[in-house]
């Protein structure tokens, strides 16, 4: 609660130094924008902060009075002397053109024009079905950081879609898992692994557990998308819209102020996972996103469809699936050298 509170302070006073808190206040009127779109608390942190940077950076100019030259100006210096990737140069040239686009009502015939940085394609890092066995006997599926770690794989999820998982969204009759408002607004269908039902149970009764004690405290709140609140009132205290994996403690919520039991945070799993990385000695880059790279790329290794994997992950497009192939066994990796033929004549 304090940290929140304490960013939430340090982006008031850098707007206030950066001479945008006069009424009325350009970047409110930008986070007015994201919420009413619908955007991630994520996205709304970082268009806000390079909007802010951005009009910092031209010497306080307002943003109505700048057009591509300063754009290109400032992902040149992003470039050049910040040496950011070209998808940080992209994000914040995302956020410019919405501060211009949604918020200032600004046309923009030079949109088309504007030079982009080139993306780099990177080959997943994908671990060995033996180096995955290992990694994942570091991670008790007892606990809360073990069993969703056993999640990214087993089911091949983001981390904040497990962390953001709900009691109702979780069919262990069905071995099925629903995954709610995922990238790009689109709900899915992922596979609950049987070995994970025990240990969903036990979550589900420690979970019961803890509901009941804020029951009796009167502190059941949580977030509930879209109109839920309005027009289900008692919603928000009833037992299958609760977190399937809650925070220990309370927090206050940076959007609406409510204190209330949030998810539980990523960053527990972040760490977790480089944990067990390194007692399993694995050399590897590992992040908990690796586990999901390996999901897709063990199921297809077994046989599983392109199109099923395609299903199974939420890509909108097939194309995005396709990386997989590059690093599947029986692709690339999985063919025999030539120096390796000389050796066997």
């Amino acid at each position: 609660m304090q940290t929140i509170e304490k960013s939430n302070a340090t982006a008031r006073r850098a707007d206030y130094e950066a001479g945008l808190s006069d009424k009325p206040k350009l970047l409110d009127q930008l986070t007015d924008r994201i919420r009413t779109k619908g955007y991630s608390l994520s996205t709304e942190r970082n268009y806000r902060r390079w909007c802010r940077n951005f009009i910092l950076w031209h010497g306080k100019r307002h943003p109505a009075s700048m057009g591509k030259p300063e754009v290109e100006a400032y992902l040149t210096h992003l470039a050049v002397k910040r040496h950011v990737s070209p998808s940080t140069q992209n994000q914040a040239l995302a956020a410019i053109l919405f501060l211009c686009q949604h918020v200032l009502n600004i046309d923009l015939p030079w949109l088309e024009n504007v030079t982009r940085a080139k993306r780099r394609h990177h080959v997943p890092t994908v671990l060995s079905v033996n180096a995955t066995r290992r990694l994942l006997a570091e991670c008790d599926p007892s606990t809360t950081d073990g069993l969703i770690t056993h999640l990214l794989y087993g089911a091949g999820l983001r981390v904040i879609e497990a962390c953001r998982l709900r009691v109702q969204d979780v069919d262990t009759d069905r071995k099925q898992i629903t995954i709610r408002n995922s990238k790009g607004g689109r709900d899915r269908a992922a596979i609950l692994p049987t070995v994970l039902i025990e240990p969903i149970h036990m979550q589900l009764d420690r979970r019961r557990s803890q509901h009941n004690q804020d029951l009796s405290l009167g502190m059941v709140d949580v977030h509930l998308p879209d109109a839920i609140e309005r027009k289900y009132p008692n919603a928000a205290k009833q037992w299958g819209w609760q977190y399937l994996f809650a925070a220990r403690g309370y927090s206050v919520c940076p959007r609406t102020g409510a204190h209330r039991r949030h998810h539980w945070d990523a960053k527990n799993i972040q760490r977790t996972v480089q944990r067990a990385a390194r007692a399993a000695n694995i050399s590897q880059r590992v992040s908990p996103h690796t586990l999901r790279h390996c999901f897709a790329t063990h199921m297809l290794e077994s046989g599983a469809d392109i199109r099923t994997v395609q299903e199974l992950l939420g890509h909108k497009d097939v194309r995005t699936t396709m990386i997989y192939t590059h690093v599947v066994q029986h692709g690339a990796c999985g063919s025999v050298s030539p120096l390796d033929r000389l050796e066997l004549h």
